[in-house]
């Protein structure tokens, strides 16, 4: 069947909550406690060992079939626009960028001479920060890069929502 890469990681996260699931039921029911005095035929919970370890066998033969339906996805599709960049490559980009756009707006905002705050055990002197390089050229930078980030995110979820991979399992 065909996914999209957003389809296909809310699937697995619906299996692996479906595992979650399994393995919270059979912790509670694979064992449980009587009294001396009680019959335990009566208190035993429902529980079959070899169908619960089949059904989270094949949950996760399935997660992995989708993870790496995903990954060869990743790594074979590039994105619009970014020269040949995967998927895989943008999502190292990404958070790269997101770093530098951080950087570049701190230094765009800042003043050509900026007084320190003194700290209270000094004073009478006066510290300054001078700024070594053309903040409006941090400007100009920083806006580009903001531009380069809004279009890598777009790029991604346009890749994410609109192309399919094959993944072969049955629900």
């Amino acid at each position: 069947m065909k996914y999209t890469s957003t389809e296909a990681n809310k699937l697995l996260k619906t299996i692996e909550a479906r595992i979650e699931d399994l393995k919270n039921k059979e912790k509670k029911s694979s064992s449980f406690n009587a009294a001396y005095s009680e019959d335990p035929e009566k208190l035993r919970p429902e529980y079959d060992f070899h169908e619960t370890q089949a059904k989270i066998n094949k949950l996760e033969a399935d997660v992995r079939t989708i993870k790496y339906a995903i990954h060869v996805f990743n790594v074979t599709h590039s994105l619009q626009g970014f020269d040949g960049m995967t998927i895989d490559q943008a999502l190292v980009y990404l958070p790269q960028l997101s770093a530098r756009v951080r950087k570049l707006k701190d230094m765009a905002a800042a003043l050509p001479r900026e007084r320190v705050e003194e700290p209270y055990y000094r004073s009478g002197v006066i510290d300054y920060v001078i700024a070594n390089y053309d903040i409006a050229e941090a400007e100009k930078i920083y806006l580009e890069e903001q531009e380069k980030l809004k279009n890598l995110q777009l790029a991604l979820d346009t890749a994410n929502a609109g192309e399919t991979m094959e993944i072969d399992i049955t629900l």
